[in-house]
């Protein structure tokens, strides 16, 4: 059994501890009030049974709780007294610096819950750590300064999620929509170098993936592009090749029939599609941002999007080399090729494309193909995406989310017209939602209560991620705010107008609705008689929403929070604070937003049908998976999931497994095992456990992770049944 110290690091248990610290604090008192040489024993036992089915790695401090409960319960209250005062003083010693151990711990790469933090994030490169190192100063200045008590309070209870607290120090918002055409058309400056619209296919890529690196490094969350701000240049390129094909037949005196001069050109012009695909793919893949990481980007794949047929056969074109090279994968340092986090793919399902005599159902099956072994790409279902982002002129719209699945809100711009790229996110702050069914001891009309008050607090944690942007000036992010990412504003000027109205959003995020819902009936929410009250909690937070939105013209949105490690930061602060309750807190993860658990025996269509609806009450962002065996040699149940997620809910993809084994050469799924209390990884076939020779790829929180997780991800990943 392990116990997780002050610092983060993770050593054995060791109940003699414990028995010491409870024999010093006795020695302190008169005799009379002792305890006896067998109650300090008894005492320690408790602590280290309470330890053992405490269900998660406990903290140093939840041991010191522990202990301060067995002494009273023992009536030696003067005993716990010393005991307390002690660890008061500790405390206070501890308070004068709070970020040295942190930090030296990072450094030795000592910190368990930091080094598996983030699944793709290598936290023994100097480039990480240095990140982590500037988070833990920007945490500590964010909870000792900038932030409100009792926000502080609430995130280290576990209450609420206070996100990304590691780079609010700064003026940097969340996540965005790159808009990569007002870039590629107008031009833009990268590191005070003018970067002028590009003459070719390959030279736009070279150009998009600079822009995708700035951005990165001037954000912490997701971004997304879309291809069909790349395809007008392949036209471009396909009139040079052509001029070029000529004048070299001209310079040998030669003839040809124009249907030859056609395939050389088109040739020609698929090698260069080919080139700069390839330049995209390995870039995102190797580029190293300032926050230790490749850049989190989103692709998105939608014919619907071009303008005009030859665009968009064009555009096809993009895809389809897209799509084969990401089915390739990419080579790690023993040659093998693998699947790689990013960039994350999403093909839009329409029209053109979804059925078998549609003219790009060649595109569909490709991208089948692709998602069997690569996990990759997610779907879009045109259609019903349509119904449900509605904008104010009655239109519905198809449009890309903000990283894994943050979405933008329907926006009408000064013009009348729709606008999605150049917008943003101004931040998350999350509520645990089985913590307020758990505070209202399981009443419902108390819930409501507890709920509104919790909801107030998300409330005000949320205007200080608004504040804290607002008078940020557009010298902060020049490739944001003044050359086109974003914006196109004057050095000086305030990103203020952009925080208002509708064109950036807020997000109230939260997680554990499974839970919740059987806190407070003893059913699942996906139960006929419990669903309603799940939809009724859903349309709660839009309500609130919808109030703070008037009181303050900001567009504050509900969000499906992709939980990593907080998942298992809040399941242990369920336990801490109520104990191991089953079906609620009997577990080391609590559920991701409005998901059907993820243990839980339910079909693949039956799921999707069930989360269509929690995604229309989660207008800020929302996804929904289903889990899969190998279907590599089974394409047409993929396609037929496919046809389902396109007629019947918005935005959804299929989890598989695409692992390997450097130590044995093994490419199946790599197991997880419990070793001593602790989930680790290993190869069936040589046991292998070293995580530096295995590459699992998995998707968790609507993005793939390749640099393992914490102990509960892992448990939630182990839990995992399949739905088709």
């Amino acid at each position: 059994m392990k116990i997780i110290k002050r610092n983060g690091s993770e050593v054995e248990f060791d109940v003699t501890k414990i028995a010491n610290a409870i024999a010093a604090a006795n020695r302190e008192v008169q005799e009379s009030q002792r305890l006896t040489e067998r109650q300090v024993m008894y005492a320690a036992a408790n602590v280290s049974d309470l330890c053992e089915g405490a269900g998660h790695t406990v903290s140093v401090e939840e041991v010191q709780d522990m202990v301060e409960d067995e002494i009273m319960r023992l009536d030696c209250y003067e005993v716990a007294r010393k005991y307390i005062i002690y660890r008061y003083l500790q405390n206070e010693k501890r308070r004068k610096n709070t970020t040295d151990d942190q930090i030296l711990a990072l450094i030795e790469c000592n910190n368990e819950e930091v080094k598996q933090e983030n699944s793709n994030k290598n936290p023994t490169v100097n480039s990480v750590q240095r990140d982590y190192m500037a988070g833990e100063v920007s945490k500590d200045l964010t909870m000792r300064k900038l932030l409100p008590a009792d926000v502080v309070e609430a995130h280290r209870e576990g209450i609420i999620h206070f996100h990304d607290s590691d780079y609010f120090a700064q003026h940097m918002h969340n996540c965005d929509l790159v808009n990569l055409e007002d870039m590629l058309q107008n031009g833009t400056v990268i590191s005070g170098t003018l970067i002028e619209k590009p003459h070719s296919f390959s030279t736009a890529c070279n150009i998009a993936t600079q822009i995708i690196a700035q951005v990165a490094s001037s954000q912490y969350g997701g971004q997304s592009i879309s291809l069909t701000h790349l395809a007008p240049f392949v036209d471009v390129s396909r009139k040079r090749i052509r001029r070029e094909v000529l004048d070299e037949i001209n310079s040998l005196g030669l003839e040809a029939p124009a249907e030859r001069i056609d395939e050389v050109v088109e040739g020609r012009l698929r090698d260069e599609i080919r080139r700069g695909v390839q330049t995209i793919q390995y870039q995102v893949v190797t580029l190293m941002t300032t926050n230790g990481q490749a850049p989190f980007v989103t692709v998105f794949m939608y014919l619907n999007e071009a303008s005009g047929e030859t665009e968009k056969h064009d555009l096809a074109m993009i895809i389809e080399e897209t799509l084969r090279q990401r089915y390739q994968g990419v080579k790690n340092e023993e040659g093998v090729w693998i699947t790689p986090a990013f960039p994350k793919l999403i093909y839009v399902l329409e029209e053109d494309n979804i059925s078998e005599d549609a003219p790009y159902f060649y595109l569909t099956q490709l991208a089948a193909k692709c998602t069997a072994k690569r996990l990759v790409p997610d779907y879009v279902s045109e259609k019903i995406m349509k119904q449900l982002k509605v904008d104010a002129n009655g239109q519905g719209h198809c449009y890309t989310p903000m990283g894994c699945r943050s979405f933008l809100t329907p926006y009408v711009n000064a013009e009348g017209k729709a606008q999605y790229y150049g917008r943003f996110n101004q931040g998350v702050v999350t509520i645990n939602l089985p913590d307020v069914a758990l505070s209202a001891e399981g009443d419902l009309d108390r819930f409501w209560q507890v709920f509104d008050e919790r909801l107030e607090l998300c409330h005000r944690a949320l205007m200080a991620r608004h504040n804290r942007l607002k008078g940020t000036l557009s010298d902060a992010a020049p490739i944001l705010w003044q050359h086109g990412a974003l914006a196109r504003l004057k050095k000086g000027e305030v990103i203020d107008p952009l925080l208002y109205g509708g064109y950036s959003t807020i997000s109230l995020g939260y997680a554990g609705l499974h839970e919740c819902v059987m806190c407070l009936t003893g059913r699942s929410h996906t139960d006929p008689e419990a669903t309603p009250l799940a939809m009724q909690i859903m349309q709660h937070m839009n309500d609130k929403c919808a109030d703070w939105k008037r009181e303050h013209n900001i567009d504050f949105s509900i969000y499906g929070t992709p939980l990593e490690s907080t998942t298992y930061k809040f399941a242990k602060a369920l336990q801490r604070r109520f104990g191991v309750i089953k079906g609620v807190s009997d577990r080391g993860y609590i559920t991701n937003s409005y998901h059907v658990h993820v243990a839980e025996n339910i079909d693949a269509f039956k799921k999707l049908e069930f989360e269509s609806a929690f995604q229309q009450l989660s207008p800020g962002g929302a996804i929904s998976y289903v889990e899969v065996p190998d279907l590599q040699d089974n394409l047409k149940a993929v396609i037929g999931t496919m046809r389902y997620i396109y007629d019947h809910i918005m935005y959804a993809e299929l989890n598989t497994k695409s692992d390997y084994c450097q130590q044995c050469g093994y490419d199946g799924e790599i197991r997880i095992i419990e070793e001593d209390g602790k989930l680790v990884w290993e190869c069936p076939h040589c046991g292998n456990r070293n995580q530096e020779k295995l590459n699992v790829a998995r998707r968790t929180c609507g993005y793939i992770g390749t640099q393992f997780w914490n102990q509960g991800r892992t448990a939630e990943i182990k839990d995992r049944v399949l739905h088709l």
